[in-house]
């Protein structure tokens, strides 16, 4: 408990001595301000919350690397919405594909699919796949929440994944 309010201090000392520094940073890498907030404060969060061991000199590495990482993830899923919005935009989609009420999915309905898809696994790869999917749990969580190896935890997600896409697919074509 004396290590990580000891943690807590020396965070917090840092944060206020090189808040505009490290934000400075994030914002020479052509984000917004406002995002470049966010990204600094995810920083200083994710390093609350980890356990790893901080000492004043092992603490600048931290941060920069915390915050390059969420720089790139930043950029790779503004990418992801961009080439999302492209699609939509470039292609005629509302044109090719016909759309009435029943060729529409709700939200409901793809749930509704979605349970029977999990209905079909088996029972261990179901409770893997549902812990992952409704919990966010990780791969390294799950297996040690249902005393699992890593890599049968890792197996039995990428088993039920490819059942349930597989479904889905079948599912919503029909």
């Amino acid at each position: 408990m004396e290590q990580t309010n000891s943690n807590y201090s020396i965070i917090a000392d840092y944060y206020s001595e090189h808040y505009n520094e490290l934000k400075l940073y994030v914002m020479s890498r052509s984000l917004p301000a406002d995002e470049a907030e966010d990204i600094v404060q995810n920083t200083f969060v994710r390093l609350l919350r980890g356990d790893k061991m901080i000492t004043p000199v092992t603490l600048p590495c931290f941060v920069y690397t915390i915050a390059k990482n969420l720089i790139i993830d930043y950029y790779r899923r503004k990418h992801k919405i961009e080439e999302y919005e492209h699609f939509l935009g470039a292609s005629d989609w509302m044109g090719r594909y016909d759309v009435d009420g029943e060729s529409v999915f709700s939200a409901q309905q793809i749930n509704e699919i979605l349970e029977r898809g999990i209905a079909r696994l088996t029972e261990k790869r179901s409770k893997v796949y549902r812990l992952n999917l409704f919990e966010g749990m990780q791969v390294s969580e799950i297996a040690q929440s249902l005393n699992l190896g890593y890599k049968a935890a890792e197996n039995r997600l990428t088993l039920a994944r490819k059942e349930i896409r597989d479904y889905m697919k079948k599912e919503l074509a029909s």
